[in-house]
């Protein structure tokens, strides 16, 4: 889609902090990569973002020392604030971004600010029903919003709001077509076995410890159940919960965390899950059932507005941590697992909200946004050899990091 005749556009995506906020954004920075623009990642030191970037090809990884507002770290998170915008504006000075789009969370609003200063087209997805601070605070200056929910319209001050959906990464568009003849050999590389029904349990990068207890709990009651378990703890809870299944003799997978959720989820019969919207997406995409486990520290509940939502169409169930008991939990997953009626049912209800367009939606507003506004007169601007894209090689992502101290 790069226009003939023009230089291609450079775009910085802010999508750091939690796997929520980043895998959509690498989502869209495929899609404009395969266009040929030259794309910017703009990222967060946490340990989810940096394995996560690992993986990127033919894009630039800029570490910004931003952190979260939790704990009253009041004073932390201001200097970093300003470090990060600082950061930003040092990027934007060495190549004049055509546009900044903002994925939320704490990496999004210094980027944004720093790309206004520049000129460029700004941009923001909201991928919840109920918009992040960050989100909210910088709708009125964005040119255009993007929104996976359309409840999230009445409450952004935008003065363009475009429903996409959440995008997702195009390795999960590609295992939605081959589920059941993939199937086996996902399970075995996986090393589980290729005909066992499979529950797999994911917490996410903030959410895990408490499903990673409501499981244990139950397992006493599930260890009779002829399944087997891929389990995915975060670090923290690893060990323990690894010995916890082993003491009952029971099939399960224990990792920390898993590069390839791809894989996880097209080995899996149904899914125990916390309901970010990004993990929705992914689910959606597959049609695999899930018991969805709203986090209820997730800032305004809007992972129970994310999983109702769901729910109230027939794609999920909705179980409220604060009611578990291990008798519940573990009927609410054997009836997942084993109502055939109830699981081809929920797969259909999928469908509705599977938007395997988002991404390319997104980035093609991008661009329309850049041609219009002529990027092609600017003047061009000769990288540096530490943020410049890297031509030379391009399977290999470069990396800056700007310093929080």
């Amino acid at each position: 889609m790069t226009e003939p005749g023009t230089n291609t556009p450079f775009v910085a995506i802010a999508c750091g902090g939690t796997g929520g906020h980043l895998f959509p954004g690498l989502a869209v920075a495929e899609r404009l990569t395969q266009r040929g623009c030259g794309v910017a990642l703009l990222v967060s030191p946490k340990e989810v973002d940096q394995q996560a970037v690992r993986s990127a090809r033919g894009m630039e990884i800029v570490t910004l020392p931003a952190v979260a507002l939790q704990k009253r770290n009041y004073l932390s998170f201001v200097g970093n604030f300003w470090r990060s915008f600082f950061a930003a504006r040092i990027i934007f000075r060495r190549r004049k971004p055509d546009a900044v789009l903002a994925m939320g969370g704490f990496t999004a609003a210094p980027p944004i600010l720093a790309a206004r200063k520049s000129g460029a087209k700004t941009f923001l997805h909201e991928s919840n029903t109920i918009p992040g601070r960050a989100n909210r605070l910088l709708a009125r200056f964005v040119d255009e919003a993007f929104i996976g929910f359309p409840e999230a319209a009445a409450r952004l001050k935008a003065r363009k709001i475009t429903p996409t959906g959440t995008p997702v990464r195009q390795q999960f568009l590609a295992a939605r077509g081959s589920v059941e003849t993939e199937l086996p050999h996902r399970r075995l590389a996986l090393g589980l076995e290729p005909d066992c029904p499979t529950v797999l349990v994911v917490g996410g990068s903030q959410g895990a410890s408490g499903l990673n207890e409501m499981i244990m709990s139950a397992l006493p009651l599930l260890a009779k159940n002829n399944w087997q378990w891929l389990h995915l703890t975060g670090a923290k809870d690893f060990e323990r919960v690894k010995s916890a299944y082993a003491a009952r003799g029971m099939k399960a997978v224990v990792k920390p965390f898993l590069a390839e959720m791809d894989q996880a989820l097209g080995a899996a019969t149904a899914v125990v899950s916390r309901a970010g919207a990004s993990s929705l997406a992914e689910l959606a995409a597959l049609r695999l059932p899930a018991l969805l486990v709203p986090f209820p520290a997730a800032a305004d509940n809007h992972q129970f507005y994310n999983a109702r939502a769901f729910e109230a169409t027939g794609a999920a169930r909705l179980f409220e941590q604060k009611s578990a008991t291990p008798e519940n939990v573990a009927a609410a997953v054997a009836e997942l697992v084993e109502n055939e009626v109830a699981l081809a049912q929920m797969r259909a209800a999928l469908a509705q909200w599977h938007s395997p367009k988002a991404a390319e939606q997104i980035a093609d507003n991008i661009l329309n946004a850049c041609w219009s506004s002529s990027f092609s007169l600017r003047a061009k601007t000769v990288p540096s050899p530490r943020t410049g894209l890297p031509s030379s090689r391009p399977n290999q992502p470069e990396q800056e990091h700007f310093s929080a101290a």
